[in-house]
């Protein structure tokens, strides 16, 4: 047997981080044993999917290098083979007419609550001929739910569960205005795209105990389930906004890279022994989904942080110096051009170092690209006494003279200036970085001054001593 996922969201807002996990499982999990990972869009819910929802789950999608085996199914475009099979347990006596007015189906949920009950239909049609109804009313198909014994179900996350067929109503499977329900055409639309595996959040275990009824009816076999534990906020209640970013685009303008986020979701609920980095080629390689907790895992965002900072230590030089020009763009007062790209380039391998995020990474270089004179913090304002702007006017002359101007030749300098005036290196050196940075702290000053250049470094020295 070939294994086929899919993800399916709905296209009606962001995409949630706790569905990025459930792409991320099933993405590799597919991979892990040589299947078929496909995209559905369940855009069925006409008021609220948007065609800008849309394209943040494909870019998402694309950013987290989840990418589908198939061209993507639109639920919106199956909707008359969602019919087809509605009116098909009809004609088989498992689905029936409802024609049930608003008003009615409003007084039987609230006389069901006045007794105790849970709010659902009573089955008034079930068994009434048609013909009982006024000519042209409009109505709804309703599956018939089994009213005696159990439905049970072995989970792949959650192991044996089971419910009370009691439970279960007449669920909706067409509306009276000739729309699908969800329950009905995700069913549907698995069985036809010949879907083995459903992992999804746990708070759908409830929809798959409705399903079964559709499958059943129809005589389909069952995927397998997974029922995967949600992420909580730190707090353990319900992950939201209050708790910071819960939604793929938000980490990534956050500065958090692709593969720092998908290694974090993957150890968030799913375990290798301590391993904490993995490529993804490790990532396909060990995962399986007998290794995911049943326990909703908690958002650790500190723990994503120091994640995040590893894999920007492990990142390509080139590509994080596009992103930080990137960025540039949206920060008054910095300059994009080549020249700047170059500074950047040439100090990315120590300016990543000393950064846990894109944005992070990206105000520490910020000062490669400032016009003089520069911004100070009030710690570099601090270094720059008198006697340290005079002391600088004496430097400016000794770097003046370096050739080549290499870290190396930068270090020298600097050195043989403090041993010559009695200095110690640190008196040298703190109040040079404050000229030229316009802040106490930055990468190794002999670097720092390298990336800058002769002509820039003496620039910033004489707009200050």
């Amino acid at each position: 047997m070939t294994i086929r996922t899919r993800f399916a969201p709905s296209p009606t807002g962001l995409l949630h981080i706790g569905n990025a996990r459930a792409a991320l499982f099933n993405f590799l999990f597919t991979r892990h044993h040589g299947g078929k990972f496909l995209l559905r869009i369940e855009d069925t819910d006409r008021e609220r999917s948007t065609q800008e929802a849309i394209e943040v789950i494909f870019a998402g999608l694309k950013w987290m290098g989840i990418t589908p085996d198939e061209e993507p199914v639109f639920q919106s475009s199956r909707e008359v083979r969602h019919r087809e099979v509605a009116f098909e347990l009809l004609e088989k006596g498992l689905a029936y007419k409802c024609f049930c007015t608003p008003e009615e189906l409003k007084t039987m949920r609230e006389n069901a609550l006045k007794e105790g009950k849970p709010p659902r239909y009573n089955g008034l049609w079930r068994d009434r001929d048609p013909s009982e109804a006024p000519a042209g009313a409009p109505y709804a198909i309703r599956i018939k739910a089994p009213r005696e014994g159990e439905t049970n179900l072995t989970d792949l996350v959650q192991g044996k569960v089971r419910v009370a067929n009691a439970e279960l109503d007449d669920m909706i499977i067409l509306r009276s205005d000739g729309t699908p329900t969800y329950q009905h055409a995700v069913v549907v639309d698995d069985h036809d795209m010949g879907i083995t595996h459903v992992l999804r959040g746990d708070d759908h275990l409830t929809n798959t105990f409705r399903q079964t009824m559709i499958y059943s009816a129809m005589g389909w076999d069952l995927p397998h389930f997974g029922h995967l534990p949600l992420i909580h906020g730190p707090d353990g209640a319900k992950l939201s906004k209050r708790h910071g970013a819960s939604s793929v685009i938000e980490f990534r303008e956050m500065g958090y890279l692709p593969e720092a986020l998908c290694n974090y979701l993957l150890r968030l609920g799913w375990g290798h022994g301590d391993v904490e980095i993995l490529s993804r080629d490790e990532q396909i390689r060990l995962f399986d989904i007998d290794g995911v907790g049943r326990s909703a895992s908690r958002m650790d965002y500190a723990k994503l942080e120091h994640v995040n900072a590893v894999w920007l230590r492990q990142a390509d030089n080139i590509r994080l110096t596009d992103d930080v020009m990137e960025r540039f763009k949206n920060i008054e007062g910095v300059q994009v051009d080549e020249m700047i790209r170059t500074r950047v380039q040439t100090l990315m391998p120590e300016l990543k170092e000393r950064a846990r995020t894109l944005v992070e990474l990206t105000d520490n270089a910020a000062f490669l690209g400032r016009h003089i004179p520069l911004p100070f913090t009030p710690k570099a304002e601090k270094l720059l006494t008198p006697e340290a702007r005079a002391m600088l006017r004496d430097l400016a002359r000794d770097l003046a003279i370096v050739s080549p101007f290499t870290p190396e030749a930068i270090d020298t300098a600097l050195r043989r200036f403090a041993e010559n005036h009695a200095y110690k290196l640190g008196q040298v050196a703190q109040p040079l970085r404050a000229a030229v940075t316009g802040s106490h702290s930055s990468p190794g000053i002999d670097s720092t001054l390298h990336a800058l250049g002769r002509d820039e470094t003496l620039a910033r020295l004489g707009a200050v001593a």
